[in-house]
């Protein structure tokens, strides 16, 4: 920070927000307005990306459903560019009930699908949400079985006493449960006893390079032993390269994700196919 800036903060009246301040609330407050317009005007849609199974990287073993919003030029905007602005207020929910209900659209058009959907812990006291989940299970039996839903490190953290009861809940149904970017937040390992956690995602901050950097590669057998402690499959994010997919391969992970493998689409080959068959 320059001398000039300091001063000028210095001379700011009590409660005056800094330019940089000003620049943040500005452009949270347009993208904001950008979801809700793409909300208003059903401009939402679902991209998929394959997660693969190191054992076999030509199997898929669940696909990930990453939600997109269409911005007024028609660009397809990913979720990474808009969540942090949303994800504190209604608008968040509503697009955690938005992902839900295209997944398990999905799902349903879909008998051989495995499917994670991204969701915040504050989703599980929001009515519409709870609403959609319990009508979609009542609706197709086979649902729940083929159904993951992924809660980020950091939400999780936030209320663990809530999702562990939430995953209590609907463990019945077959639903799995991941907890996504592990790695990334702050986990006190205590609860991973009362967690349901079926698959730990690790953070890409760890995979990405991992083949050249001995000291990711200790981090992440360190995470990789946890989950193995307490049974749960393991999926590296954020693959980006041979050499790190074998890597990780030789460590011990179960499941490959990145953009090595396939990008997000919003056009997965499984998808035309089940439109043919619907058409037909």
């Amino acid at each position: 920070m320059t001398r000039r800036f300091q001063r000028h903060i210095a001379d700011m009246p009590p409660g005056a927000q800094s330019p940089l301040d000003h620049a943040i609330t500005q452009r949270d407050g347009s993208t904001l307005d950008m979801v809700r317009e793409a909300i208003a005007h059903k401009q939402t849609l679902l991209a998929f990306q394959p997660v693969m199974r190191a054992s076999d990287p030509t199997r898929v073993a669940f696909y990930e459903g990453l939600i997109r919003v269409l911005d007024a030029t028609g660009r397809i905007i990913p979720a990474k560019d808009f969540m942090s602005s949303i994800e504190d207020n209604d608008t968040g929910r509503q697009i955690d009930v938005l992902a839900l209900r295209m997944g398990l659209s999905a799902l349903h058009d879909n008998p051989g699908l495995r499917l994670s959907i991204n969701m915040s812990a504050r989703s599980i006291g929001y009515q519409a949400w709870n609403r959609m989940l319990r009508r979609w299970l009542d609706r197709d039996a086979t649902i729940g079985e083929r159904l993951i839903l992924e809660i980020t490190e950091s939400s999780a953290m936030q209320v663990p006493e809530l999702v562990a009861d939430f995953m209590d809940q609907l463990q019945p149904h077959g639903i799995c449960f991941a907890m996504d970017d592990f790695g990334a937040g702050h986990t006190a390992i205590r609860y991973f006893k009362d967690f349901y956690f079926d698959i730990l995602k690790l953070d890409g901050q760890f995979i990405k390079g991992i083949a050249h950097d001995p000291d990711n590669r200790a981090l992440t057998a360190a995470l990789i032993s946890i989950a193995t402690h307490f049974d749960m499959l393991t999926v590296a994010e954020c693959v980006e390269n041979a050499e790190d997919a074998e890597v990780l391969s030789q460590m011990g992970i179960d499941c490959l994700q990145g953009y090595y493998y396939a990008a997000p689409t919003t056009r997965p080959d499984w998808l035309h196919s089940a439109r043919g068959r619907a058409a037909g």
